[in-house]
């Protein structure tokens, strides 16, 4: 018996587990693939863009050195100001300029080592996330393809995993098995959204002539193509109504004759070593939790690739998922709190999806489409227009409504700093919440004994405590309650008790 079986061993299954086993849970990992190893994870069809947010998860976790080496990135020093951002990625194709970001106008930033988004790929990722679920005590199953799902969703109810002739027992069972979720299938969650406009491909071959596709990303009358820096690497859509048939690996003559027409161009294909197909459709589940049975990552949640969203949004998901079903399991979580997961995440997935079907609209190979385009370009080519679309993608301006007053409250929290140099990220390593308790007079001393190992409660000056005397910060990085210059008991103890269960007694 488990405390949680983990269907799936990409990066939001894998960070789950960590998540989970941090908090001192028992998980399996079941894991479909028979290897971790994919050229499709490497460099440079597994490139991805962490945001700051999810960089921010690694460095809170103790992560971020070893994340930065495997994915060839040096440490960066920490700047005594916020600095401009190193890129600000795209809208529909659409380069945007940092340097046109208006740091001033982001919430709350202060600096620290995760300021910064990071270009990484997925085999780095998943490398960094298996090695410390190991040290946890995580077992990996890999080779395992899941085929049924007993469900029991009584209170002191087991949910009985089938794969193959073997049978794993858990109190819960979470789904991270990607956009093609068999337990999503098996659990019977509705899964709702739009169909296709587009089919798109990646394919890594030889060019003949590369000398015929500019670099970048190019919007053409009849669709885009994508050139990148790596050789051979070229993705391009066609707006064909989703029609190609994604069963099929596509031939070269086929990517040869997407690409002459939406790069308009006699482009010669040749040595297709690696090519695969993807879609706009973008769909969602209702709920994130039936029962005893929960989703996180693609599994919840499917959209097109436009503006890097996808890896970005599953780390999310399992930030906010572990430490809720971590207090679940060990029976100390208020009541309520996991159904916070849905309530929580499911905004945020919404939103994703839009953004991408935006993106799609303004692509379309129209006259009114490419018209919109002209409209957009010139507004994210201004400094305000910049800020807006950086402040979406680097998931600065996601606000969960947890109620209270203060703008800062139910914000990712900036990485604060104590008079003796420790930092919020250094204080969040082993998973608990954290008091951050500013006041001269360490005025929630007493209040926070009542969840001792549930929050580490710190005192002292901070060197920038924007205007605060005090904050309480959920596992996940959230701003759960902030406290004036003299902080109200009372207020805190209520937030402690909504997010980490009742004061412990005796």
């Amino acid at each position: 018996m488990h405390d949680v079986v983990i269907v799936g061993a990409g990066p939001v299954g894998l960070l789950l587990a960590c998540e989970l086993g941090l908090a001192g849970c028992s998980v399996l990992v079941l894991e479909r693939e028979p290897e971790p190893g994919s050229p499709w994870k490497a460099d440079p069809l597994g490139m991805r863009g962490l945001s700051a947010a999810s960089v921010e998860a690694f460095y809170r976790r103790g992560m971020l050195h070893p994340l930065l080496k495997a994915s060839g990135v040096g440490d960066r020093p920490v700047a005594e100001e916020p600095a401009q951002p190193r890129g600000a990625g795209h809208f529909a194709g659409m380069m945007l300029d940092p340097a046109n970001v208006d740091i001033a106008a982001l919430p709350f930033r202060l600096p620290g080592p995760a300021m910064d988004g990071v270009m990484t790929d997925l085999e780095a990722v998943e490398t960094v996330l298996s090695e410390r679920a190991s040290v946890l005590g995580v077992q990996v199953r890999r080779g395992v393809a899941v085929s049924g799902i007993a469900r029991d969703d009584e209170d002191d109810g087991v949910v009985v995993v089938r794969a193959g002739e073997h049978e794993y027992a858990a109190r819960w069972v979470v789904g991270c098995d990607g956009g093609r979720s068999t337990v999503r299938g098996l659990a019977g969650f509705e899964f709702l959204g739009t169909e296709p406009q587009f089919t798109g491909y990646v394919v890594l071959a030889t060019v003949a002539d590369p000398e015929k596709l500019r670099p970048g990303f190019n919007l053409t009358p009849t669709g885009m193509y994508l050139r990148t820096p790596a050789e051979g690497y070229v993705g391009m859509l066609e707006f064909d109504g989703g029609a190609f048939d994604r069963s099929q690996r596509p031939t070269r003559d086929h990517l040869q004759a997407v690409l002459r027409r939406v790069s308009g161009t006699d482009v010669t294909l040749s040595d297709v070593r690696l090519a695969s197909s993807f879609t706009d459709r973008a769909m969602q589940t209702t709920t994130y939790r039936r029962g005893r049975v929960l989703l996180a990552g693609d599994a919840a949640h499917i959209h097109s690739p436009l503006g890097a969203q996808g890896l970005n949004l599953g780390i999310g998901d399992a930030m906010n998922l572990g430490w809720k079903l971590a207090a679940t399991v060990h029976g100390h979580a208020p009541d309520g709190l996991l159904d916070t997961y849905t309530g929580e995440r499911r905004p945020v997935g919404a939103w994703a999806l839009d953004w991408t079907r935006a993106q799609t609209a303004v692509m379309r190979p129209d006259a009114h489409a490419q018209a919109i385009q002209g409209v957009v370009r010139d507004l994210i080519g201004t400094r305000d227009g910049t800020t807006y679309v950086f402040e979406k993608t680097s998931g600065s301006s996601i606000r969960y409504a947890l109620g209270g007053g203060h703008p800062l409250t139910g914000r990712n929290a900036p990485d604060l700093r104590l008079g003796d140099g420790t930092r919020l990220g250094d204080l969040m390593r082993d998973g608990r919440g954290v008091a951050l308790d500013f006041s001269v007079d360490r005025r929630l001393a007493d209040s926070a004994t009542g969840w001792t190992g549930r929050i580490r409660y710190v005192a002292g000056p901070a060197g920038d405590d924007l205007g605060s005397g005090a904050v309480l910060v959920r596992p996940d990085g959230v701003v759960a309650w902030v406290g004036d210059h003299e902080p109200d008991r009372d207020g805190f103890e209520r937030a402690a008790s909504r997010w980490f269960g009742r004061p412990a007694t005796g």
